[in-house]
């Protein structure tokens, strides 16, 4: 009981940590992002979207180093499934009603859909190849030189200044929505833990929820301030980063282990949840029915989880 009220104390302080530095974050990657003309949507794609997307990475490594590297495919699909159902899902039924400046079915979707029916060719022989981890490296190159070709950038007469406070804000911001989340991932372990859960079900919910925290709170923060391009363009970059690096940074560095029910069920759930992202975005709105459809998904994927307990 004493440990148990200990990791919830843990849980709470770095909670409230998260909160407060996605403020300044999101702030700061707005400001500078606009200071050289770039879109909100392609600050949510790339600059939050990559930064809200290191507790993951460092969630894989850390788990490949500890062998325990089923626990990388599990929190990648986990989060990807929860970005879109959970996050995209809460910001859709707290703004009502989301309107896109771009067009992504057209731009940044296609990358979107490429990343996910790659994962899922990579994990079909139940391996991830040294030669596959390079291929998905590239894709992620070629994502980010789609985002910042220069046709996709604005030019503006009164595009914002910034100072280093600026940047140091962005830096330290950055850092401890990173150290916040991986406190708070470490507090859901132990308290999964202590309630019996198996690994596997930990990095799929847990472990996925708690990387996903950053996710949730900056978009919902940029949702509240009408900043709907950079939640939505964060969920989108967040799933590529998730796909592309943080399967294919760790597999170079040791073989990673595939779950059979992964393969199974999980990831083609991950795929279904991807094409309905995109068809939603087919019309450049997302509205608070959709949001509640979405929820509804992942409240499905938890019970399948969970329905064996």
């Amino acid at each position: 009981m004493g440990d148990a009220l200990l990791y919830f104390g843990l849980f709470a302080v770095s909670l409230t940590v998260l909160l407060k530095a996605s403020d300044f974050f999101i702030d700061s990657a707005e400001k500078i992002g606009l200071s050289v003309g770039i879109p909100q949507f392609i600050i949510g794609v790339t600059i939050v979207a990559f930064g809200t997307s290191l507790p993951e990475l460092a969630t894989a490594i850390i788990s490949v180093l500890k062998n325990e590297s089923e626990l990388v495919i599990s929190t990648v699909i986990g989060s990807n499934v929860t970005n879109i159902a959970l996050v995209l899902g809460l910001v859709a039924v707290v703004v009502k009603n989301i309107d896109l400046e771009y067009n992504i079915w057209h731009s940044d979707m296609p990358h979107l859909w490429g990343s996910a029916f790659m994962l899922w060719l990579v994990l079909s022989d139940y391996q991830v190849s040294i030669m596959e981890s390079l291929l998905l490296l590239g894709g992620i190159v070629i994502f980010l030189a789609n985002s910042f070709k220069s046709d996709d950038k604005e030019i503006r007469d009164d595009q914002i200044k910034t100072s280093w406070k600026t940047y140091a804000l962005l830096l330290v911001g950055g850092f401890f929505v990173y150290l916040g989340a991986d406190y708070t991932v470490f507090a859901i372990k132990k308290l999964s833990a202590i309630a019996g859960i198996e690994s596997k079900i930990i990095g799929l919910s847990v472990v996925a929820l708690g990387t996903s925290l950053p996710e949730i709170i900056v978009s919902l923060n940029a949702a509240r301030k009408g900043k709907t391009s950079i939640a939505v363009g964060n969920v989108l970059g967040s799933n590529i980063f998730n796909t592309y690096m943080v399967v294919g940074l760790p597999a170079l560095i040791g073989p990673i282990q595939i779950p059979d029910d992964i393969n199974n069920f999980y990831l083609p759930l991950m795929l279904v949840m991807t094409v309905l992202f995109g068809l939603m975005s087919n019309n450049q709105n997302f509205s608070r029915s959709e949001g509640f459809i979405l929820i509804l998904f992942y409240i499905f994927f938890l019970a399948e989880m969970f329905k064996g307990f």
